[in-house]
C-alpha cells in the first residue's frame, strides 16, 4: 500500500500543567516541517492523569483549535502522550520454530514469536500499549536487528512489555475524542521524546533519558540502540513549586515565579560550601561556593514577592529559596538513580544522562543531577525541525510534543518497531464521533 506523505501528521502532549498539540508535515527529502502548533493551560489532570473528562476536553480543544489555525487544516487524528505511575513495564522472550521448509525467516515467523513473547500473565485490568523488539536470536546467534530473509530453525526475540491501566487508558482516549480526534495511537511519554532529543550514536552506546515534566518524571534507558527500560516517577517540577510555596509561605503563582526566575538548583547549603559539577566528558571535580558567580552574586538577597493577603508584600531570602528547590531535585534525582540500580543497567550508560520536560530548563538542574548521579548530563531540546515552529518549538518543554510528531514519521517510513496498536475505546467513542469537534465550534477564532 502506498504511503500517503501528504498527510499531516500530529502530535497531542497532554501534560500535567499544559497541553501542546504540533501539526507537522513531511517534506520532499523526508523531513519534518512544522506548519503549526498550540499550547493550552491544562486542567482535569492531576500527575499526567485525567481526572476530569470534561476540563481535560476543553484544555485539548484549546491546544489543537490553535494549532489547526496557523496550520490551515482541521486534525482528524493524532498520537497521543501517555504517562502516569499507572504505567509499568516488564521485559520478556519469545521463541518459535522457523515454519517455511527453506528455514528461510518470513514475516510470519516474526509476528510469531512476538505474539509467543507477549504471551505474559497480565492482569485483567491492564492493557498492552507497547511491545518493543530489543534484539533477536537465530541459533543461538544474538544481536540480530532485523531477522527477515535470513536462515535458521529457531527464531528468539527478547522484547520490552509497555503496560497501562485500562480505566486510565481509556478516560484519557475518551477525553480525545471527544474533540473529535481518533487516537492513532497511545505513546508512552518517554519514548515519544526519545524521538526528539536522543542521537543515535547516544541510544547504542547506552543512554538515560529523564523527562522531568510538571507532576511525573519518564525515565527511558536505551542500551544497543533500543529501549531497555522505561519507568514513570511520581514527582515532577510542580511538588518543586509547592515545596516553595509551603515554605515561604506564598501562593503558587507566585512560588512558580520565584522558581523560574530567581531558583538555582545547583545551590547546596548542606554541603558545607561545596557542591559537585560536571564539566565536559571527562572532567569531575568538586568546588567552593565562592567560585560559582550564582551562589557569589548575592546569597543572601531578599526578594520582594506577594503574600497571600491581597495587596500586601513580603520579603523572601534568596538562600532558602535555592535551598528548597535543591531537597526537592535532589530526592528527584535519588529516585532516578535507584531507578537505574533497580533496572540493573546502571554499568551500561556510559553516555550518562539527557534531562528533559518544562522543569529541565529550570537553573542549575544540571549541575544538581551531576553531583548527584555522578554521570556526563545535557539538556535535550527538540531537534531536526524546520518550519515555523521550529525555532517556538526549541525547548524541553516540546520534547513530547515533537517526539509524537516524529513519531508518526518513523511509522509512516516503515520503522514499525512498535508492534501494539492501541485499540479503540469501547466506551465514549461514538459520542466522540458523533459531535465530532463540538467543543472547537465554542472556541474564540482570535
Amino acid at each position: 500500500m502506498a504511503v500517503n506523505r501528504e498527510k499531516p501528521l500530529v502530535g497531542i502532549d497532554i501534560g500535567t500543567s499544559k497541553i501542546s498539540c504540533i501539526i507537522g508535515q513531511v517534506t520532499k527529502d523526508g523531513h519534518i516541517d512544522i506548519t503549526g502548533y498550540g499550547v493550552s493551560p491544562s486542567k482535569g489532570l492531576a500527575k499526567g492523569v485525567v481526572v476530569n473528562i470534561e476540563e481535560t476536553s476543553q484544555s485539548i480543544a484549546s491546544a489543537v483549535e490553535k494549532a489547526e489555525r496557523l496550520a490551515g487544516i482541521k486534525v482528524g487524528a493524532a498520537n497521543v502522550g501517555v504517562t502516569g505511575s499507572h504505567v509499568s513495564s516488564i521485559n520478556s522472550r519469545g521463541v518459535v520454530a522457523v515454519s517455511k521448509f527453506d528455514r528461510e525467516i518470513g514475516h510470519e515467523d516474526v509476528a510469531r514469536v512476538m505474539d509467543s513473547a507477549r504471551a505474559v500473565a497480565i492482569p485483567p485490568q491492564r492493557e498492552v500499549l507497547h511491545v518493543i523488539p530489543r534484539t533477536y536470536v537465530i541459533d543461538g546467534q544474538d544481536g540480530v536487528r532485523d531477522p527477515i530473509g535470513m536462515s535458521g530453525y529457531r527464531l528468539e526475540v527478547e522484547t520490552h512489555i509497555v503496560t497501562g491501566a485500562v480505566s486510565i487508558l481509556n478516560n484519557l482516549y475518551k477525553a480525545v475524542q471527544r474533540v473529535g480526534i481518533e487516537v492513532e495511537e497511545l505513546v508512552l511519554e518517554s519514548l515519544a521524546a526519545s524521538e526528539a532529543v536522543l542521537g543515535e550514536a547516544e541510544k547504542r552506546l547506552g543512554v538515560v533519558l529523564v523527562d522531568i515534566g510538571s507532576g511525573t518524571t519518564d525515565i527511558a534507558i536505551y542500551i544497543d540502540g533500543t529501549i531497555w527500560h522505561t519507568a514513570v516517577l511520581p514527582i515532577g517540577g510542580n511538588h518543586i513549586t509547592n515545596d516553595i510555596a509551603i515554605v515561604l509561605r506564598t501562593p503558587l503563582e507566585t512560588a512558580e515565579r520565584l522558581k523560574t526566575k530567581y531558583g538555582d538548583a545547583s545551590v547546596i547549603g548542606s554541603m558545607k560550601g561545596y557542591y559537585g559539577g560536571y564539566y565536559g566528558h571527562d572532567n569531575w571535580k568538586l568546588r567552593k561556593v565562592d567560585e560559582n558567580p550564582k551562589v557569589d552574586e548575592q546569597p543572601d538577597e531578599m526578594i520582594e514577592v506577594e503574600a497571600f493577603e491581597i495587596g500586601s508584600k513580603q520579603r523572601v531570602s534568596r538562600k532558602t529559596l535555592n535551598e528548597v528547590i535543591y531537597a526537592r531535585a535532589r530526592q528527584l534525582f535519588e529516585m532516578v538513580q535507584g531507578e537505574i540500580k533497580k533496572s540493573g543497567y546502571d554499568a551500561m550508560i556510559p553516555a550518562g544522562i539527557v534531562l528533559t520536560g518544562g522543569s529541565a530548563s529550570l537553573t542549575g538542574i544540571t549541575d544538581a543531577a551531576a553531583h548527584i548521579l555522578r554521570m556526563p548530563v545535557r539538556v535535550g531540546v527538540p531537534r531536526g525541525m524546520s518550519g515555523m515552529g521550529g525555532d517556538a518549538l526549541n525547548n524541553p518543554a516540546y520534547s513530547a510534543g515533537v517526539g509524537l510528531v516524529l513519531w508518526g514519521l518513523k511509522k509512516m517510513n516503515g520503522e514499525d518497531i512498535l508492534q501494539e496498536p492501541r485499540r479503540a475505546s469501547s466506551g465514549g467513542g461514538g459520542v466522540g464521533r458523533k459531535f465530532s469537534g463540538w467543543l472547537r465550534n465554542f472556541l474564540p477564532s482570535q
